[in-house]
């Protein structure tokens, strides 16, 4: 039998936990129809040579910030360029979705200073099309490209979108904001968002300082906002904690939300140096959610983080000194 193609020779490793061994792969139109041992397949109208190469499935990236960058880029780099086949991004409670007209601005400052991408670079890219986040869906939809893009609405543009000023302040929500953003995020879940992110760390900020809105969000929010999530029956409520305190601030709400919801509950985890062994409790505390039925889940760097420093950037070694804060707002020269 001839396949449409033969992948041959190379070192696959299928994402099963089975050890790698060396196979050959067919496929006929957008199927693999057999894997067999290297060297059994020889018919095919395209044969790729992978010997000396591995084969694997795509890569599925669950923390990204293409949230702006899909709006212009069909290759989605360099993701596209390591093996990756899908994205997730609207992560850390920051995107470009809902946007009033006189807000845009203000979104790309946001995600400059939580993410460190150049203002500059997403205000010369972004062809504003959208206002509502099923507009931004659609509106992605139109592009072709070489990967799968999966979106969350954040709970920065979601807060301004409903309350504007308001919501960089520490004051609680109001009922009316509450069911308010809980509709949008309804709404975005029915049009195809995979659910629903916010941010709790003081490390993330807008390049002017101030907090993502939402930050010091209290729990009749965050779990009004869950309500959505129940009300559709899918999607994922991901955030970035302070982590030194997610076993004690965060730990209560998210055992609530996760059985309000019944949906994953994802949470990143990292190594502070302020508390470098909080990441032991955390997984013990995964562990005894996973008992309880909560579908609660870590999410984890495959690295350390990188940063680029200097002093006219969001991030230098020096910015939590007391001294360097006396002289912050001084020019450079």
């Amino acid at each position: 039998m001839s396949h449409d193609l033969v992948i041959s020779n190379g070192f696959l490793v299928d994402g099963s936990g089975t050890p790698g061994r060396h196979a050959d792969i067919a496929v006929d139109g957008d199927i693999i129809t057999a894997v067999e041992p290297a060297g059994s397949i020889t018919a095919g109208t395209r044969t790729v040579d992978a010997d000396g190469r591995l084969v694997t499935p795509g890569f599925v990236d669950v923390h990204t910030h293409y949230d702006a960058q899909v709006s212009w880029d069909p290759w989605v780099t360099p993701s596209s360029w390591h093996g990756v086949t899908t994205v997730v991004m609207g992560n850390c409670g920051v995107g470009f979705a809902p946007a009033r007209p006189d807000q845009h601005d203000w979104l790309i400052q946001l995600m400059e200073g939580v993410e460190d991408i150049p203002g500059s670079a997403l205000t010369e890219g972004i062809t504003w099309g959208w206002e509502s986040f099923p507009e931004y869906l659609d509106r992605l939809a139109e592009m072709p490209r070489v990967l799968d893009v999966g979106a969350q609405i954040g709970h920065g543009p979601l807060r301004a979108y409903v309350m504007g000023e308001r919501s960089m302040d520490d004051g609680p929500a109001s009922n009316d904001d509450i069911s308010a953003m809980a509709a949008l995020v309804e709404e975005a879940l029915r049009a195809g968002a995979f659910g629903f992110s916010t941010s709790r760390t003081p490390l993330h900020r807008a390049k002017d300082g101030e907090l993502v809105p939402g930050t010091n969000a209290d729990e009749r929010e965050l779990l009004g906002i869950g309500a959505a999530i129940r009300r559709v029956g899918r999607g994922v409520f991901q955030f970035a904690p302070d982590h030194a305190y997610v076993p004690v601030k965060e730990w209560p709400w998210m055992r609530r939300l996760a059985a309000l919801t019944g949906q994953p509950v994802s949470v990143n985890v990292n190594q502070p140096d302020s508390a470098p062994h909080v990441w032991r409790e955390v997984m013990g505390l995964l562990d005894q959610a996973h008992q309880d039925g909560l579908p609660i889940f870590a999410q984890v760097a495959g690295r350390t983080i990188g940063i680029l420093y200097c002093l006219q950037g969001s991030v230098h070694p020096l910015l939590f000194h007391p001294a360097y804060q006396e002289i912050a707002h001084l020019p450079l020269a």
